[in-house]
This record gives C-alpha cells, sequence and structure tokens, in this order.
C-alpha cells in the first residue's frame, strides 16, 4: 500500500508542480550554471546505493589547494531561499517513483557514514529513505545527530500510511514557516562523525 501511495503521489506530483520544477531549473542555469542537478550516490533500502538528484544550491568554489570552500561561502541567495522552501528537494520525486526512496522515511544520508552507526542507528535502512520524515518535521537540522536517528528508528518501529499522511501535512506547515533550516547558524549540518557506543 505504502509502495503504490508512493508512485501514485509522487507521478501527480511531478506533473502538476512540473512547471515549478521548470522555472527552478532555469534560474539554477542562469545564476549557478551548469549542471542544474546535484546528484550524489547515496545509501537506501538496506544500505544499497543509488543515484539520489536535487536540484544544486551550491557554487562548485575551491580554494587555492582544490579543495571546496566552507559551505557558507558557496552558498547562494537563490540556493538560501531553494534550501528554505525545499524547492532544492523537487528532484527527489524521480527517485521516489523509480523505487529508490519513498515520499517519508529517513533521510539519505552520505554513503562514508555507513560504517560509523551503531546496530540501533543502522536500523534506519530498515526502510526506504524519504523526501521527508519524522525526523524533519520535528528539528530537522536544529537537531543533533542522536536525536535525528532515535526520530529515524522510532519511524521505522511505528511506520504506517496514516503516520506517513501526518509527517506530509506537517512538512507543508514546517516549509510555509521555514523551521530548523539551519544549524545552530550554519547551513548544513556538521558532519556525523559517529554516534555513542551505548544503546
Amino acid at each position: 500500500m505504502k509502495r503504490l501511495f508512493d508512485i501514485v503521489v509522487s507521478l501527480l506530483a511531478l506533473i502538476l508542480l512540473s512547471p515549478v520544477m521548470l522555472v527552478v531549473a532555469l534560474l539554477v542555469r542562469l545564476k549557478l550554471g551548469a549542471p542544474v542537478l546535484f546528484r550524489q550516490t547515496r545509501p537506501g533500502l538496506h544500505g544499497r546505493p543509488f543515484e539520489m538528484v536535487k536540484f544544486r544550491t551550491m557554487l562548485d568554489a575551491v580554494d587555492s589547494n582544490g579543495q571546496p570552500l566552507p559551505n557558507a561561502q558557496r552558498m547562494t541567495k537563490l540556493g538560501s531561499v531553494l534550501r528554505a522552501t525545499s524547492l532544492d528537494e523537487l528532484p527527489e520525486l524521480w527517485n521516489v517513483l523509480k523505487g529508490d526512496m519513498s515520499l517519508v522515511g529517513p533521510r539519505p544520508l552520505l554513503m562514508e557514514y555507513l560504517p560509523l552507526y551503531t546496530p540501533r542507528q543502522a536500523r534506519r535502512h530498515e526502510v526506504r529513505p524519504g523526501v521527508t520524515g519524522w525526523a524533519q518535521v520535528n528539528g530537522r537540522n536544529a537537531l543533533s545527530w542522536e536525536q535525528k536517528f532515535e526520530l529515524d528508528v522510532w519511524y521505522v518501529d511505528n511506520r504506517s500510511l496514516w503516520l506517513d499522511l501526518r509527517i506530509l501535512l506537517l512538512t507543508v506547515k514546517k516549509v510555509l514557516v521555514r523551521e530548523g533550516i539551519a544549524h545552530d547558524g550554519d547551513v548544513a549540518m556538521p558532519r556525523f562523525r559517529g554516534g555513542s557506543h551505548h544503546e
């Protein structure tokens, strides 16, 4: 039932939001250049890798050593708006339609985090990753990593279609009031360095 719900809603959303996505794509192309989409390998169900797509929000600026500049220096005004409104996430609807992701589930993080999880934290991969999730409507980037993972595991244990509907409605509310976008003044979460080893 959840997979059928994902297919129907993501397909309808892609059709209805196609004009919005076209405008965003044009703005990204004009302001940030090519490519318009940001593609990155992320862990999906059971940690299997897939290519996640989003609209680009940052410049590809590097320092004299060829290393990427800090997020705050690469973030553009357009990118800040896209992140604040979650418009940068719209291409992920294609990932949902393909079956890589679900509309609701733990957010797909970086592949390099996989060996850093405690056994409990790793349970977040027992379900497909989501465009939005229980952690996103309960604090998003204002939460610590440990708090996010606890919420992810709670979702895994309590998931249902009704809970997904509730999360989707709360997501709309959170986007409108723009809560939890930044973490302690940064434009993104700090890197995860490893979980607590107590259960």
